[in-house]
């Protein structure tokens, strides 16, 4: 069964490997290629989940590489590994150009999630964490031609860089205390170490959650692919965050500051990108913001001690969101458009994607007795319990997404206007239509965003509760619930009955965060990489080009050498041999020269291939360390 495990992560990373190096040649079997991968992964996850394996391996002095199957990770890893699946089922329809490149990214990416769903040391997951923030940048900006997108990817990829820094002083805290570096013995370090660690690890989960103040990133990363924003946004990367404070939860609660921090900034981020959601005109930004406002329940979650109904929240809404992402990947597709007043009546022309869609729109509100109803209020009756204050924070919240998902439910399924055309085919060209396979995954998500709430209500939640060590959490009570689901209904019918006027401008640009990351983030970052660019430039490379220089004039020098004297000597040497041979009837001399000619055309030969390195494209250079890194942990495993 351990070997299961190892599977689960190097099948992906290792096809994925494969397909990036080989490129355009394995354009047309990589879709195919990538959704066997994908189904061998799920097979394999829904495996180790039922098996609970764990597995180690030989990494760094004092830490091993390790990888483990508990509760959270068996109901968190085959939803990490369907999305996947499904994802790939409808980009096959959907990604037209550089298909093995697309594939292969998404697949190492989706091997680092399962690395960090199963980590169970700071190494291994700093290793996934690593990978995953590189690969979510060359899938961000997988239409490399366009800088615009190229700018959105490096946005994403600087902030939760920035913040990915608490990882390293999280391990830097463990190793200070003298202990093990074990998620498990994070709550067991003395203070001051052990609140280091909860501030570094908060910190990481909180930027790649995309909460708040880390939020702006989210909103750039929408200029990736359709299919991309489904998975970065739903199961994987941004999930990833609050899976983090979530595995780490008793870290968080051995701290009388860390959990009460995660929560208030979980509701105020839900609260706050509520009503950022709230004001999107672009359907893509919207579900971006709902994105970081939904994980902020979560958060809320894994601050309060509610890991169950964390746990539940981030899996239906998984289904829910990656629904919602590739019915907006659909209609862009089709109609060439994202933006909502130009798809008013969209769901119409295509009634299935609209059904599918509807049901993820109700779910994401927080009707009964659909997924995020019940998993929602199993997150509010954790905050009840701990404080009024942060339960009325999390109800508003509630209401906000009632009232965002309510206008796109009832914009798509208005009439269809009869100028409809005028506003299409504004960001690309609409192909008018929708494929069979970006139609199939959406009835499987469909279903999942309906039913995935029974993770949050008896008895599959006393079960959960039970396999999380959390049996004594609190439960939300028949009149939470109802509360709940009234107030989602009343949103849902005032927004029908009263469309929503325009909001002020600061709330459509994401609270001027967007700005405030450019300046504080990414600006000086680039500005840096400028100095240290004119630094190498004007310093190291002339010291370079000098040296070169002055080994051109040595080896010269060398050769003037050689011809004048050497081969002078080695010549007198032949004709002496020649002699002797003639003299002694042997002809079995061997030249030196030939020796010389072969060594110079083999090192000729080792050089271009060494070129052939050197493209300039740095998702080859990711690649090509990951693969390294991946022969080195093979070789690991081979030698432990």
């Amino acid at each position: 069964m351990t070997g299961l495990l190892w599977a689960c992560a190097a099948v992906p990373a290792v096809v994925g490997a494969g397909l990036c190096v080989t490129g355009r040649r394995a354009d047309r079997v990589a879709p195919a290629v990538g959704i066997v991968t994908a189904g061998v992964v799920l097979v394999l996850s829904i495996a180790v989940a039922l098996g609970r394996p764990a597995g180690s391996a030989p990494f760094l002095p004092g830490a091993v590489f390790g990888l483990a199957v508990d509760a959270l990770a068996a109901v968190v890893l085959p939803a990490v590994a369907a999305v996947t699946l499904l994802v790939l089922l409808f980009a096959a329809a959907d990604i037209t150009g550089a298909r093995a490149r697309f594939t292969g990214l998404v697949l190492l990416f989706a091997a680092a999630v399962v690395v960090t769903v199963c980590a169970t040391t700071l190494p291994t997951l700093l290793f996934a964490w690593e990978v995953m923030g590189a690969t979510s940048y060359a899938l961000i900006g997988f239409r490399w031609q366009e800088r615009h997108r190229v700018g959105a990817g490096l946005t994403a990829f600087l902030t939760t860089r920035t913040a990915d820094l608490g990882l390293y002083l999280a391990a830097g805290a463990a190793l200070a205390a003298g202990s093990g570096l074990a998620l498990t013995d994070l709550p067991e370090l003395p203070a001051p170490w052990r609140d280091v660690a909860a501030a570094g690890l908060l910190v990481a989960a909180l930027g790649k959650a995309a909460q708040l103040p880390f939020t702006a990133w989210l909103s750039a990363a929408m200029q990736g692919p359709s299919p991309v924003s489904a998975l970065l946004h739903s199961a994987a990367m941004v999930a990833m965050g609050g899976y983090l404070l979530l595995r780490v939860a008793p870290l968080l609660g051995a701290t009388s500051w860390a959990g009460p921090t995660a929560a208030w900034v979980g509701a105020l981020t839900a609260l706050l990108l509520g009503a950022v959601a709230l004001a999107q005109r672009d359907l893509k930004q919207l579900l971006a913001a709902s994105t970081a406002a939904q994980l902020g329940f979560v958060v809320l979650g894994a601050g309060v001690a509610a890991v169950a109904g964390g746990t539940a929240h981030l899996v239906a809404h998984a289904a829910t969101k990656a629904l919602l992402f590739l019915a907006a990947g659909a209609w862009l597709t089709a109609l060439g458009t994202k933006q909502l007043p130009a798809l008013r009546g969209a769901a119409r022309r295509w009634p299935l994607v609209g059904i599918c869609a509807g049901v993820g729109a109700l779910a994401l509100a927080g009707v009964a007795p659909l997924s995020l109803w019940a998993t929602k209020d199993a997150v509010l009756a954790g905050a009840h319990e701990e404080s009024l204050a942060l339960y009325l924070v999390g109800l508003a919240a509630a209401a906000l997404s009632a009232g965002y998902a309510g206008k796109v439910l009832w914009l798509v399924w208005q009439r269809l206007p009869a100028d409809a055309e005028t506003g299409y085919d504004t960001e690309e060209e609409g192909t008018r239509r929708v494929r069979v396979l970006q139609q199939a995954p959406l009835v499987v998500l469909a279903v999942g965003a309906a039913v995935l709430g029974l993770l949050a209500l008896p008895p599959v939640a006393d079960t959960l509760r039970r396999a999380l060590g959390a049996g004594s959490a609190p439960t939300p009570g028949l009149v939470e619930l109802a509360v709940s689901a009234l107030v989602a209904v009343v949103v849902l019918l005032l927004v029908r009955i009263r469309p929503l006027q325009p909001l002020p401008g600061w709330l459509e640009g994401w609270l001027g965060l967007a700005r405030a990351t450019d300046v504080v983030v990414v600006r000086p970052v680039l500005r840096t990489a400028e100095a240290l660019a004119r630094f190498d430039d004007r310093v190291l490379a002339r010291a370079v080009t000098g040296a070169g220089r002055g080994a051109l004039r040595t080896a010269r020098a060398a050769a003037r050498f050689d011809d004048g004297v050497l081969d002078r000597a080695v010549a007198g040497s032949a004709t002496a041999g020649v002699r002797l041979a003639d003299a002694t009837g042997r002809a079995d001399l061997a030249g030196p020269d030939a020796a010389v000619r072969s060594l110079a055309a083999g090192t000729r030969w080792l050089g271009g291939w060494a070129r052939r390195t050197q493209t300039g494209q740095l998702h080859q250079y990711y690649v090509s360390a990951a693969v390294v890194l991946a022969a080195a942990l093979a070789l690991l495993l081979a030698v432990r």
